[in-house]
């Protein structure tokens, strides 16, 4: 027993950096992985950004994280102008097929953290999929510059009834195009995030989990920097210069992303990809369910307790009848059993974990159908304003979603350099407050921010409807501003929530996870419009959203809806959180009892009819 115990040790150390380099060697820790390589994954921008992350980087190591949003973000955010101006769809449909596109983006992020994790490794699937977001850049900007692919020119306020709307050869070229950057984009996201974090070893060096915290973190500095820039510089090249320009830069800059990403080839350390990610977790169901007659074992925790721990994993008392996968029934024969048969203690508490992030996952899907009015009914809120900043300069409706980001480049590595180490000195989690904390935080401000977009849609309608008067453009400012705030905690919460879960080699398709929960908030609102639409419109008269000019809509009353399903949400959340804080560890003298044991199954001796329960010494 000793024996075999002193092997499996051996075997856990030997695994626990299986890295790779480009060429499939093992990797060097002091050539790659670190700061260093993850800085071509953010795209940093300046010295002080390098500075952020304590690492001396070249300052050319702009990498695909910015360059990539910057691109997307540009597209997405002004779409909706493009879509009502050039291509002349109603405003319902266009904000619909935005957040339907947005929506699909976030939906294939699943399909590409499964070939990542399963068949092609993060820095392959980022580099196919980086080329097809390529392509469809290239051919939106082409459809955008011909006029032979758009319909004829209209101006939809004044003769909205009598414009053509897009379709047929015109139609299907746009969307073959807006799906083509929808399938790069979404294949590519998981993968950034994911391969920026594979290049810290948490394992072999305790000190890499602050830093991993900090890179979740700069994360969201590159990726707010990105936007910034696209909602700025790249809006307004859109609104002066011509869409076809746009999304033109659009694709350069996706093509700057692709060049330094693959130049930091030499620095990265790759997980290799373990086969089919869903294939253990079947196995674990199937094999429940085959043996689900039999006595589930209890693990107790003094005494004889069965020895259920295998690697770092210890048997956790939630989904017990998942436990009865790794009963080994002896009937004499040495047969082995079948995986479909007989499971690991580490696959089913693998399965365990991936079940109890679910309700976590479910509850952050309200808070994006809340993101996507910021990037639909917002712009068309700021359209109706007053948007003259000095004499000759008018700021771009798309452009107010810049506010919060020009607010949290400041913020972000404020937060991490001060809040962190201030809370990490109170609560002693190494990321300053816990990953779930930081979600509820983010989560109730949402709330916060349909009150302020509900308070000021009324003071604008009332506004224009009772003397004429036009807002200024800033007095939509709160809602984002504060949106903002709760993106940062709730956005950077989700994931390092979901990367620092016990699922080896499944973390590229944990990341997909915390985007398809953008892609199912984006769906949502999309049902939300159509569903106030339906319920609200009479035979005199339209629903709250169903006219083209906001003055004769209710916005207002649809945002006070969000804000309240936002916080019926957030409630919901807190119960969650709690079950899955009180449910997510073993008691910790089954924790130390379990240490050094190498056992991977329960072990029952099948005698004639009767099965009876054999603890091993």
């Amino acid at each position: 027993m000793e024996e075999g115990r002193g092997t499996d040790k051996g075997e856990m150390k030997h695994q626990q950096d299986n890295t790779v380099d480009w060429r499939g060697r093992p990797s060097n820790p002091k050539k790659h992985g670190g700061i260093s390589a993850a800085a071509f994954v953010l795209g940093l921008f300046s010295f002080s950004s390098l500075s952020f992350l304590n690492e001396k980087c070249d300052v050319d190591n702009a990498g695909l994280q910015a360059f990539e949003i910057m691109g997307i973000a540009a597209v997405g955010n002004n779409l909706i102008t493009y879509l009502i101006n050039e291509m002349h769809f109603s405003l319902s449909k266009s904000a619909n097929i935005v957040t339907n596109f947005v929506g699909t983006i976030f939906l294939l992020a699943l399909l590409g953290g499964y070939l990542s994790d399963s068949h092609l490794g993060c820095f392959w699937t980022i580099i196919l999929f980086g080329f097809v977001e390529l392509s469809g850049f290239i051919l939106l900007s082409v459809q955008a510059h011909l006029p032979q692919l758009k319909p004829a020119k209209c101006n939809m306020l004044t003769d909205g009834d009598v414009c053509e709307e897009a379709k047929g050869f015109e139609a299907l070229i746009f969307f073959v195009a807006l799906y083509l950057v929808a399938l790069g984009s979404g294949c590519v996201k998981p993968n950034m995030i994911a391969h920026g974090a594979d290049q810290f070893n948490l394992q072999t060096n305790p000190s890499h989990s602050k830093k991993l915290s900090t890179y979740f973190n700069a994360a969201y500095f590159a990726f707010s920097m990105g936007e910034l820039i696209a909602l700025t510089v790249l809006v307004w090249i859109q609104t002066h210069a011509g869409m076809d320009v746009g999304f033109g830069v659009s694709a350069a800059a996706m093509a700057m992303g692709l060049i330094v990403v693959v130049s930091g080839t030499l620095y990265y350390r790759n997980k290799p990809p373990r086969g089919s990610i869903f294939t253990p977790i079947a196995q674990v169901f199937v094999a429940a369910i085959v043996k689900r007659k039999q006595i589930n074992p209890e693990l107790m925790i003094n005494g004889d307790q069965n020895r259920a721990e295998s690697g770092n994993v210890v048997q956790t008392q939630r989904f017990r009848f998942l436990d009865k996968a790794c009963i080994k029934v002896e009937d004499g024969s040495n047969t082995k059993e079948s995986p479909w048969r007989l499971c690991s203690v580490t696959q089913v508490e693998q399965v365990k974990i991936l079940i109890s992030v679910i309700p976590i996952f479910a509850c952050t899907i309200v808070f994006n159908t809340v993101l996507a009015q910021l990037q639909t009914f917002s712009v068309q809120q700021g359209s109706a304003m007053d948007t003259q900043l000095t004499k000759s300069f008018h700021i771009p409706p798309a452009s107010l979603q810049s506010i919060p980001y020009i607010i949290l480049i400041f913020l972000v590595p404020l937060y991490d350099k001060f809040f962190v180490p201030l809370a990490r000195k109170i609560t002693g989690h190494e990321s300053g407050i816990s990953p779930l904390q930081r979600i509820g935080s983010g989560l109730f401000l949402s709330t916060s921010s349909m009150i302020a977009a509900a308070l000021m849609e009324k003071k604008r309608r009332d506004s224009a409807s009772g003397s004429g008067e036009i807002i200024s453009i800033f007095w939509i400012t709160p809602q984002f501003l504060i949106f903002g705030l709760s993106e940062m905690l709730t956005a950077v919460g989700l994931i390092e929530f979901f990367y620092k879960q016990s699922l080896q080699g499944m973390q590229a398709f944990l990341m997909a996870m915390t985007y398809c929960s953008y892609s199912f908030g984006f769906y949502l609102s999309s049902v939300l419009v159509s569903l106030v639409n339906k319920i609200t419109s009479s035979s005199s008269k339209g629903g709250w959203l169903s006219d083209n000019d906001l003055n004769k809509d209710r916005l207002d009353l649809f945002y006070w809806l969000l804000a309240v399903i936002s916080f019926l949400n957030f409630l919901n959340y807190l119960f969650w959180a709690r079950w899955h804080s009180h449910n997510s560890s073993a008691p910790p003298t089954i924790q130390n009892e379990a240490d050094g044991m190498g056992l991977n199954h329960y072990i029952l001796t099948k005698h004639s009819k009767d099965v009876v329960d054999e603890n091993i010494p």
